[in-house]
């Protein structure tokens, strides 16, 4: 708006007009800047700083780690008495039974008494026990196939060839179970194993271990199918969605993949079927991927605001339970770059949900339920009525206005665990869940192709899997991987999903 001063109206109703509208332009200029200096200190929090409401875990772990390294560094500087105590107690955890134990006897040189020259006798024992390391060993393992024939009909007989992974692969079950969870579960690329294995005086090219990457998963889709029947015929999921940078060799850059993530935990509140996350590769993000995912899915999906799940409920099989964790973290991100008191007290109320939530965390849903309605349902309905008083009183176009309408807009599935008390209030189990691909995206910086992207999604399925229920993953994928080659039934590969093997198998390798 552009104005002349030096030839200003002079009729009353035309200046309250032009007042009016210079107010209306300054409030709509102040909301725009106010929204942009919000992303902006966004933008410089992902840079620079903390990207969520708590400091990020592996951040937090790093700097303990160097406290406790400098705590055991002063234990060890202090002056010490010249006799300790004989036996003293300890907090520790004992060490594992399944653990071998190689037993070291250390004894007197006489059974002499160096006071008086009397016999000793034997009163007793001190037993500690201390943690070795046998550090990782390549052999070679060579099998012998003697040949024999016959004189008369000079026919020969020899043992056939055992079937192998890799067909005409040096790689045992054991080897590739290693090179699996070095690279899907610790994150370690295919390129620094190589490296690793030079330094144990064995050539193994990258393409060499890519081989085999691509050769084991073969074996372990079925087994990846099987998992995600079983997920999808649950009645309660938690979905999510992350992106995963795949390789364009015609553009000479990466595109961006997807990795769809559908995780069951039923711990909280007891229920009857095992904690699993299945992963699945698709090359963009468009809504007909869940729905294809979820196609005979029939139940309460836990989503975050993405539009695309909302197509699911169309037939009404499929009932959405909204994430309190994303409406609070808009409060959070308002709060942080402009400290509007607004959104601190919306943090303050959400906070009453959850404190009540820990409380009741654990129990049957009966008993939840019944606690939900009678202590949490009087906060969320004071709290919808006291938003819906805030929205007017706010610059409609600012991030505190956006965070409301978000809340409001979702109202129905954030209130859905009132009615059900086996929902959760977040999604916070498949964001647990995708976690381990955000570390694994820094260190493999991306897939090679979309064939990558669902080797990718096989392996993760079936590591996080493995971790949820408490299954060591290299003793999994060995054990599995040599049941296979060995002949197990394909009509019996449910007995080979992560928590059916805990069972046959119950001591954690």
């Amino acid at each position: 708006m552009q104005l002349d001063l030096n030839n200003l109206p002079t009729e009353t109703p035309l200046l309250h007009r032009l007042v009016r509208d210079i107010v209306g332009t300054i409030e709509h200029r102040d909301s725009e800047i106010e929204r942009l200096k919000s992303i902006i200190k966004q933008l410089q929090r992902a840079q620079f700083g903390r990207r969520s409401e708590r400091l990020d875990p592996d951040q937090l772990a790093l700097g303990l780690e160097d406290l406790d390294s400098d705590l055991a560094r002063e234990e060890e500087n202090r002056p010490r008495a010249e006799k300790q105590p004989a036996e003293r107690s300890s907090h520790r955890k004992p060490l594992p039974d399944h653990l071998p134990r190689e037993d070291v006897r250390l004894d007197i040189d006489s059974m002499i008494c160096t006071c008086c020259g009397g016999a000793l006798h034997v009163i007793g024992e001190s037993v500690s026990e201390t943690l070795d390391w046998i550090p990782a060993q390549l052999r070679v393992i060579r099998t012998t196939r003697p040949k024999y024939a016959c004189r008369s009909c000079e026919t020969v007989v020899q043992v056939p060839a055992p079937e192998r992974v890799i067909a005409g692969g040096v790689a045992t079950p054991a080897l590739l179970a290693q090179v699996l969870v070095s690279k899907y579960c610790d994150h370690t690329p295919l390129y620094r194993q190589s490296q690793i294995f030079a330094r144990h005086g064995v050539d193994l090219p990258r393409s060499t271990l890519a081989g085999w990457v691509g050769g084991a998963c073969w074996w372990l889709e079925s087994l990846h199918e099987r998992l995600a029947i079983n997920v999808f015929a649950s009645d309660h999921l938690f979905a999510d969605d992350t992106p995963v940078p795949v390789l364009d060799p015609g553009r000479g850059r990466t595109k961006t993949g997807r990795l769809w993530v559908y995780a069951r935990e039923q711990r909280s509140w007891g229920g009857p079927e095992p904690p699993a996350a299945v992963y699945l590769f698709a090359p963009d993000r468009k809504a007909e991927r869940p729905a294809s995912h979820l196609e005979n899915f029939k139940g309460v999906l836990h989503v975050d605001g993405y539009a695309g799940f909302e197509p699911l409920t169309s037939n009404g099989d499929v009932v959405l339970a909204a994430c309190w964790s994303h409406t609070r973290r808009r409060f959070y991100e308002v709060a942080q770059a402009t400290s509007a008191p607004i959104a601190t007290e919306a943090l303050r109320r959400i906070g009453e949900l959850y404190a009540i939530e820990a409380g009741v965390r654990g129990q049957s849903p009966a008993h939840r339920l019944a606690a939900r309605r009678s202590r949490s349902k009087p906060v969320v309905d004071a709290l919808r009525v006291w938003l819906e008083a805030q929205l007017p009183l706010v610059p409609g176009r600012s991030t505190l206005a956006e965070a409301i309408r978000y809340a409001l807009s979702r109202w129905e599935g954030l209130t859905r665990f009132l009615h059900d008390g086996r929902i959760e209030l977040d999604t916070n189990p498949v964001e647990r869940a995708i976690r381990p691909v955000a570390l694994g995206r820094k260190n493999h910086l991306f897939a090679g192709s979309d064939a990558g992207g669902h080797r990718w999604a096989v392996l993760c399925s079936l590591v996080e899997t493995c971790k949820l229920n408490d299954v060591e993953p290299y003793a999994y994928l060995h054990d599995v991987l040599s049941r296979m080659v060995d002949g197990h039934p394909v009509n019996r590969l449910d007995e080979l999903l992560p928590w059916a093997w805990q069972a046959r198998n119950p001591v954690k390798s």
